[in-house]
């Protein structure tokens, strides 16, 4: 046993070593997705493989990573010594889709010891721009298996013994089409794992390996009681929930979800029974994904502060029928799965959660993470170049507030591509980057805005990918709240006769610089699609919007009123479903309103 004080000091120590490993990773990383967008999250593990802290990273990347451990040691069972480090990223082995590349660690109490004692892994995650495939940014749409998805790593090690293993490291980066970027970004993992092993041996210097050892064991064993009490005090029964994916983008929709949630005494069991079979499009997720999402389910409707490790998921069951689009068998097309019906598993067990007393949780978001790659020649120094990004949306509303506007929600956790950022490291400019008015759901508590964001292809022919959701349904609102606005994806080819014939006789759909609105004037794109872009060409991406919570009647005049003044939402949104005329002058409420708005 360890005392209550010791107990909480290693836990806030061993909190600050996933942080300071995440802050690491990002400070070194080679790449925008990592220095910028942060797409990479860090864990420390006990010698047992069980997770005791996290940094708050990426959900989708923290519930998985305890397969990709247990995946690395039972590869090396016995086999690992100090600075070693594994690597893999096989989906059906222990990761979620290929460009999440993870590297565990081992760390030795005693490193020069002819024995030495395994006390923790550290272990991170990173998803790099490129991992070879059919696609630039190896997030293709149109994949049908693994294989047209890129490099597919079973544990392996790429570091033994502190050094790198030259072999393992050449044949990866022969395979990918930025290996610069592939080899910082690897160097920046394993420096963020050292990080880790630095802390530890610190923890271990001040406590010894007897009493850290009891204090991990200490530490998840406290969030298990907590979780266990949460569960408890919520209602037994059973509550059901569907939702369904838009298409597999190979002419298979509305493919449904379906989770049976059941609360006794303090457990929880999640059963997917009912779920579509797996599909031939790439939004299969594997087993790792689906539990991951519904770990992060299960903690939105419990307390927010019980310390997130292993002890936290010890109560919960997650059923999983074989062969399914939550648990598909190789060698399906998986690189949406990680990304899309995550958001969507998420999407339903909150719903669920929610059937019996929807206060608990939060009208659905976007539901998508909006992937955008495009990949090609730089034309200004004629190298290669791979870039990727997910683009945010609308957080769904829910009791009490407002949902957020143009974040990334659930699984995804990460930041926007800086436009300056874009623009000096990609041959791509950005035309337009803006919130979406009317794009969030009415009610009591309006849904958050989507966004949209105008890329165009400077001086080349790129390849573009398009992988997202909620093009055909919308997110769904809550309590009477209504749905958010769906998506949508548009394209203007470029060419000189195009823009002329768009716009000859007027100036609708242009923009300040007299360049087409390709949401007026553009091609319709599939939400999962792949494009061969000439120079000039724009894609505009619109984010669906999120659900409202609460019946719009009872949403306060002045609310309305300042969204109108904000540019939120038009006199037409504001009169449809508030029966408020933001242009009259007497506001009914013993306010009125001046010639500024105000």
């Amino acid at each position: 046993m360890v005392d209550a004080v010791t107990l909480e000091v290693v836990r806030n120590g061993c909190i600050a070593v996933a942080e300071e490993m995440n802050a690491n990773l990002v400070r070194t990383g080679y790449s925008p997705n990592i220095k910028e967008r942060r797409d990479c999250s860090c864990a420390l593990f006990d010698a047992d493989g069980e997770m005791v802290s996290q940094a708050e990273n990426m959900p989708v990347h923290l519930g998985a990573m305890p397969f990709s451990v247990a995946a690395a040691v039972d590869a090396f069972a016995g086999d690992l010594v100090p600075g070693d480090a594994v690597l893999l990223n096989d989906p059906f082995h222990g990761g979620a889709h290929l460009p999440d590349l993870t590297l565990v660690s081992p760390v030795f109490a005693d490193p020069d010891a002819d024995d030495p004692t395994l006390v923790a892994y550290a272990a991170n995650r990173a998803h790099h721009a490129d991992i070879g495939g059919s696609t630039a940014g190896s997030v293709a749409a149109d994949s049908t298996e693994i294989y047209q998805e890129g490099l597919r790593i079973p544990p392996v090690k790429l570091f033994a013994g502190g050094e790198v293993a030259s072999d393992v490291m050449e044949m990866l980066l022969v395979n990918v089409r930025t290996p610069d970027e592939r080899r910082g970004d690897l160097r920046a993992q394993k420096a963020a794992n050292e990080t880790a092993r630095r802390r530890v041996h610190e923890l271990v210097e001040e406590y010894g390996v007897d009493d850290l050892t009891a204090a991990f064991d200490g530490i998840t064993d406290y969030s298990e009681r907590r979780m266990r009490a949460e569960l408890a005090s919520l209602p037994d029964g059973t509550w059901t929930f569907e939702d369904v994916l838009d298409d597999d983008g190979r002419g298979n929709t509305d493919l449904p979800i379906r989770a049976a949630v059941t609360v006794e005494d303090d457990e929880v069991t999640v059963d997917f029974t009912g779920t579509a079979a797996q599909t031939e499009g790439p939004i299969n997720a594997v087993r790792a994904v689906t539990v991951s999402a519904t770990y992060y389910a299960v903690r939105c409707v419990t307390d927010p502060d019980i310390p997130p490790n292993h002890g936290c998921y010890r109560p919960v069951t997650v059923d999983t029928p074989e062969g399914s689009i939550v648990d598909p068998n190789p060698p399906a097309a998986v690189v949406g799965g990680n990304l899309e019906t995550s958001q969507r598993v998420t999407d339903v067990v909150l719903g669920a959660f929610g059937a019996d007393a929807p206060e608990r949780v939060t009208a659905a978001g976007q539901g998508t993470m909006n992937n955008v790659t495009f990949g090609g020649t730089d034309p200004r120094d004629e190298s290669p170049y791979a870039f990727y990004e997910t683009q945010a949306g609308g957080f769904g509303g829910r009791a009490g507030a407002d949902g957020m506007d143009g974040v990334h929600v659930h699984m995804s956790n990460t930041m926007n591509t800086p436009v300056e950022v874009l623009e000096t490291a990609y041959p791509l400019r950005v035309r337009r980057y803006a919130y979406r008015p009317d794009s969030g759901g009415a009610g009591a508590f309006r849904g958050g805005l989507g966004l949209r964001r105008d890329v165009e292809v400077r001086g080349h022919v790129a390849r573009f990918s398009l992988l997202a959701e909620r093009h055909r349904h919308a997110p769904y609102g809550l309590a009477g709240g209504k749905s958010g606005g769906k998506g949508a994806a548009y394209l203007l080819d470029g060419s000189d006769e195009r823009t002329a014939d768009a716009g000859q006789d007027t100036d609708r759909g242009r923009d300040a610089d007299g360049r087409v609105d390709p949401a007026e004037t553009g091609e319709r794109i599939p939400q999962k699609s792949v494009h061969d872009l000439a120079p000039g060409s724009v894609v505009s991406v619109h984010t669906p919007g999120a659900g409202g919570f609460g019946d719009p009647s009872e949403r306060p005049r002045k609310a309305v009123l300042r969204d109108h003044r904000l540019g939120k939402i038009t006199a037409e949104y504001a009169r449809e479903h508030h029966d408020i005329d933001p242009e009259t002058i007497e506001n009914g409420d013993g306010t009125k309103r001046a010639e500024d708005g105000t």
